[in-house]
């Protein structure tokens, strides 16, 4: 039987890729960060019986680029088509809404008003709205930045996309602006891990997700780290 342990944390020590660009999963400072992510990275390392690295980032695509680079041994990231040819994916553990924020005068109203010629939507750039929006779209574009916010008011865009917590914040603090209350998709954070690792290793990081999901520690972590209205991903 496989090495679990050897195989996921070769170098004797577990390096976890955290986000701390979303604010759902992840808070606090490279030094001392907190959250559900940081939280299951702790227990899977509990469980193996090895000493923890947390690899904290800004953008979910430095994590995918520490873990498949070799930076890092798992990561906390959305699931989607564009990773998953480098990322063995577990079932995800909470799920995301994704929304639209525009102008208050704004004619768009739905989000299937969104999607027409001459419609600019600003994101953050690799995030999973970004890869989902990039794939989906028909007829508006995509607009890249550091922010999705901040690109959407530094070039005038019709339109700004981002996770529901932080848009929902902007829109509130900006009477200027307006929320488009219907999601345009759910983000299933999942943990991944390379493709490289073998099928038992990734049958056990899913077995364990399960289990943290079905036991209730991650809607404790949840509600510890101020996020009570994320939701906790259904049993796969």
């Amino acid at each position: 039987m496989i090495n679990v342990q050897a195989d996921l944390a070769p170098s004797g020590v577990l390096r976890a890729a955290v986000n701390l660009g979303n604010p759902v999963l992840a808070q606090g400072t490279p030094e001392e960060p907190s959250g559900v992510t940081v939280d299951i990275a702790r227990e899977i390392a509990r469980r193996l019986e090895v000493p923890l690295e947390l690899v904290c980032f800004d953008a979910a695509r430095k994590s995918f680029e520490a873990l498949t680079t070799g930076q890092a041994d798992i990561c906390f990231l959305a699931v989607e088509p564009a990773r998953a040819d480098q990322v063995a994916f577990t079932a995800p553990y909470v799920i995301i809404e994704g929304v639209f924020a525009v102008r208050r005068e704004s004619g768009l109203t739905a989000v299937g008003d969104v999607d027409r010629d001459g419609v600019r939507i600003g994101v953050k750039r690799g995030s999973a709205y970004d890869l989902y929006l990039t794939r989906t779209l028909r007829h508006a574009t995509v607009v890249r930045g550091d922010e999705g916010v901040d690109v959407f008011l530094a070039e005038g865009l019709e339109v700004a996309a981002g996770i529901r917590r932080p848009i929902t914040r902007f829109v509130a603090e900006n009477p200027g602006f307006r929320l488009i209350d219907e999601r345009f998709m759910q983000i299933q954070q999942a943990v991944g891990t390379s493709k490289t690792r073998h099928p038992d290793t990734v049958a056990y990081l899913h077995a364990l997700v399960e289990d943290l999901k079905t036991s209730g520690f991650v809607a404790d972590s949840l509600l510890r780290s101020g996020q009570p209205d994320a939701t906790v991903a259904p049993p796969a």
